[in-house]
């Protein structure tokens, strides 16, 4: 069925409006009618072809949630007028040993991403939220609480689940001094899980004037990361270090500030390979990790603890012919601290 959508052409082209083709609802798929999409920086990325494996036309947005409008008749958990949401993942093999644990981010055919993903029912490629609907698997698609402010819930299926599953995976909890470096999209969201796990807080950041957004996000403490003394007096303290950065930057300061058996587990992505000393590992014994989104039970375990602490993104609305300049803005880090689309602008 034709959709409006807002697709880039090239790495060069702006994004601009655009008709896709959507699937009829098969007998285990349920339609959603798009209401918000969050704008994430990988975004950003598949549109200008910063990764050099974009497939063009590309229709960005895997932050996704509406309301259902049709479900197939296989459908068991959702029905016409519930609020779901999609967040990377449409599809996997969901037979190998990843899939059977519920890591769907690691399926070992590879996972199918909601965009520039190969689809296995058209034959082309994934087209993502920056659309009007969406047709997705039953098994892909996440129930989302009713208390939840669906504007700020949306940057949850991303932003929210890369901070939650490796704070889950490395124990943050009471008891526990976690830190998270970086406060944009991703560095928010890790101070308010950290917080609402009951783990000691301690953000770092580069900037003066992110000490106060910073505490009253839930941070016990804020460290300027520039400040040598500052973090000098953290040294061998923490149990965990979320490290949610995408620019080029010391990881040794960071390992060295782990306790013994400490973790230092990166969700950001900087741009060229980082320079780790063999000794910041060695003395005392430290890991260094990594973490990517979550699989399909863990975020659908997250979206219902948002529901019962009250977790939800800041956000910024746009409408959906602002994306362009939004971009430009997101790479200025001008946003507090998601940018998310009124899909309604779409549709008029």
């Amino acid at each position: 069925m034709p959709t409006k959508a807002f697709a880039a052409q090239s790495a060069t082209s702006p994004l601009g409006p655009f008709t896709i083709e959507r699937r009829e609802p098969l007998p285990g798929d349920v339609e959603i009618d798009i209401l918000f999409c969050g704008v994430c920086h990988s975004d950003l990325h598949f549109a200008r072809n910063e990764w050099g494996m974009t497939a063009y036309p590309v229709v960005p947005g895997h932050e996704i949630l509406g309301r259902v409008t049709r479900v197939g008749e296989d459908v068991k958990r959702f029905k016409p007028g519930d609020l779901a949401a999609i967040g990377c993942l449409v599809d996997s093999c969901r037979t190998c040993a990843s899939c059977r644990q519920g890591l769907e981010q690691f399926c070992l055919q590879g996972p199918v991403f909601s965009y520039n993903g190969p689809d296995k029912h058209s034959g082309g490629m994934t087209f993502g939220g920056y659309s009007e609907k969406i047709v997705a698997d039953e098994a892909f698609t996440l129930k989302v609480p009713g208390n939840l402010d669906p504007a700020r819930a949306a940057p949850l299926l991303c932003a929210g689940i890369t901070t939650y599953s490796p704070l889950r995976k490395w124990g943050a909890g009471r008891g526990k001094k976690v830190g998270v470096v970086g406060l944009g999209g991703l560095g928010h969201m890790g101070v308010k899980f950290a917080h609402a796990f009951g783990a000691h807080t301690v953000l770092f950041t580069t900037s003066e004037s992110k000490v106060a957004d910073g505490r009253k996000l839930g941070a016990d403490e804020v460290v300027i990361s520039k400040d040598a003394d500052q973090m000098a007096r953290h040294a061998g303290s923490f149990d965990m270090i979320l490290d949610t950065v995408s620019a080029d930057h010391d990881l040794n300061a960071y390992l060295g500030l782990l306790k013994l058996d400490g973790s230092l587990v990166m969700v950001g992505a900087p741009p060229s390979p980082q320079g780790v000393s063999v000794f910041s590992l060695l003395m005392p014994r430290r890991n260094l990790s990594g973490s990517l989104i979550g699989g399909i039970p863990e975020t659908q375990e997250m979206l219902d603890f948002c529901g019962q602490h009250d977790v939800v993104c800041d956000i910024e609305l746009i409408r959906m012919d602002q994306i362009n300049e939004a971009y430009e803005r997101m790479l200025r880090s001008d946003v507090k601290y998601r940018f998310v689309i009124d899909m309604a602008s779409l549709k008029a």
